[in-house]
């Protein structure tokens, strides 16, 4: 069953692809049927930059426990910077 769960999101930052470094503009992040890791569903992230085309895209599939584990990672890590760094 595809469930069609998807948040996009703006975001600044760096991707490397097949072609090297690019910048990212966007990220889409869904629940669905993964394209490579063999699991029935997966939570999918496209980091991309639309402007450069299909080939500025990084794509990550994860299953369920790990994704929550990466948010829980990213979430402590920001919480632990001091707020000067991380404002702006």
């Amino acid at each position: 069953m595809c469930t069609y769960v998807t948040e996009h999101v703006e975001i600044a930052g760096s991707g490397k692809g097949a072609n090297g470094w690019f910048k990212l503009g966007e990220a889409s992040v869904y629940f669905d049927h993964p394209v490579h890791v063999p699991l029935e569903h997966s939570l999918n992230i496209d980091f991309l930059q639309p402007e450069l085309g299909p080939s500025a895209r990084v794509a990550v599939e994860l299953d369920v426990a790990s994704a929550r584990r990466l948010a829980e990672a990213i979430l402590s890590t920001l919480s632990q910077v001091p707020k000067e760094l991380t404002q702006g």
